[in-house]
């Protein structure tokens, strides 16, 4: 994979991580450095472990850091509900990064599936190839 850049799961990622910024930014000053700080860190972390992971010389590898992008949406969805539930942010806002998070795990789901699928025929091919 030579230019991660152009796969949509990290496109979308890289504009959820943009929003989280963008509200974020509005948070009260006492909680950009908590809350804030944290869901920035958050969001970062999806399509950064997304680049990593694809850097690697394995599947195996590329799986695991697309694991951890997964798992940092989840975080980020939790940080989200808290930031409403304490109405750092408005409705509109919450439903928008809610509804930007759903579809980059419906992405990275989808991606966490291909490569599986090249994993698990590389090991079949690897397995033929052996009793040859």
């Amino acid at each position: 994979m030579n230019d991660y850049t152009q796969l949509d799961v990290w496109v979308k990622s890289r504009q959820l991580a943009n929003k989280v910024y963008e509200i974020t930014g509005k948070f009260p000053s006492e909680e950009l450095y908590v809350l804030g700080a944290q869901m920035r860190r958050s969001a970062i972390s999806v399509p950064s472990n997304i680049a990593e992971g694809l850097g690697r010389n394995s599947r195996k590898d590329t799986l695991h850091f697309l694991y951890i992008s997964r798992g940092s949406l989840f975080e980020l969805e939790t940080q989200l509900y808290i930031s409403a539930d304490q109405k750092f942010i408005s409705e509109s806002e919450f439903n928008s990064v809610l509804e930007n998070i759903i579809l980059c795990k419906q992405v990275l789901n989808g991606f966490i599936n291909y490569f599986t699928k090249l994993a698990d025929n590389e090991l079949n091919s690897a397995k033929m190839n052996n009793q040859k």
